[in-house]
C-alpha cells in the first residue's frame, strides 16, 4: 500500500535550526504529489525524512498504515531518485540497475528480467551495455528513474529530477514520469521549484515555506 502520512513532523538540527515545523500532509495511494517552494524551505528535508535518509525530531509518519519513524529506508516499501542519480560510472545502464536488485537480495534471472523491463518502460532499449559517460543528461537521469523502478515500489520519491536539463528535456522527463505512474499504479512524491511542465500529469500541489504546508 503506497499512501502517507505526516502528523506533525519536525526536523530540528542539532544547531537549532527548525528546517521543518509541525508538517502534516497526506498522499493517498496511488495520487501524484508534488511538493514545491523556494530554496531553503525544508522541502527535500521533508522528502528525505519520508524515505528514512533524515531522522525526525518528532511527530509520526505512516507509510501504508505502518508508523516508520525507526525503519530503515530499505524496509519502507519505497524507491528514491536522486538529484544527482549517482549511477556507478564503471558499469554498464544494465549492470547499475542489476547491482541495485543484487544489494536487494533478488535472484540472477529476477535481475535480468527485471532489468529489461525497466529499461523498455524508461526508453533506453539499446542503451543497456553504454556507461554513464557514453549518456546524455535526459538518458542518465532516465537509467537513475530505471533503477529505481527495477525495485518494484510502492511509493517513488524524485529530488529535483530535471534538474540540469534543458526545458524540452524536462518536460519529456515529466511526460514519462507521469505515463509510468498511471500505467503502475505508484505512488509518487516529487519535490522541485519548477512546475512548468507537471500541472497536467500531477494530482496535486502542495506548497512549503519555513517548513510548513501553506
Amino acid at each position: 500500500m503506497g499512501s502517507i502520512t505526516l502528523n506533525n513532523v519536525d526536523k530540528v538540527y542539532d544547531n537549532g535550526f527548525h528546517a521543518v515545523n509541525q508538517l502534516s500532509l497526506e498522499v493517498a495511494e496511488g495520487e501524484f504529489l508534488v511538493l514545491v517552494g523556494p530554496s531553503g524551505c525544508g522541502k527535500s528535508t521533508a522528502l528525505r525524512m519520508i524515505a528514512g535518509l533524515e531522522t525526525i525530531s518528532g511527530g509520526e509518519m505512516v507509510i501504508g498504515g505502518r508508523v516508520v519513524n525507526d525503519l530503515d529506508p530499505k524496509d519502507r516499501d519505497i524507491a528514491m531518485v536522486f538529484q544527482s542519480y549517482a549511477l556507478y560510472p564503471h558499469l554498464s545502464v544494465r549492470d547499475n540497475i542489476a547491482f541495485s536488485l543484487e544489494l536487494a537480495g533478488t535472484s540472477k534471472s529476477e535481475r535480468d528480467a527485471r532489468a529489461d523491463t525497466v529499461i523498455k518502460q524508461v526508453g533506453l532499449d539499446g542503451f543497456e551495455t553504454r556507461f554513464p559517460s557514453e549518456l546524455s543528461g535526459g538518458m542518465i537521469k532516465r537509467a537513475g528513474l530505471a533503477r529505481a523502478l527495477a525495485l518494484d515500489p510502492d511509493i517513488l520519491f524524485l529530488d529535483e529530477p530535471t534538474s540540469g536539463l534543458d526545458p524540452i528535456g524536462a518536460a519529456e522527463f515529466d511526460d514519462l514520469i507521469g505515463t509510468l505512474q498511471k500505467t503502475l499504479g505508484l505512488t509518487v512524491f516529487m519535490v522541485t521549484h519548477d512546475l512548468d511542465s507537471l500541472y497536467s500529469i500531477c494530482d496535486r500541489i502542495a506548497a512549503l515555506a519555513d517548513g510548513k504546508v501553506i
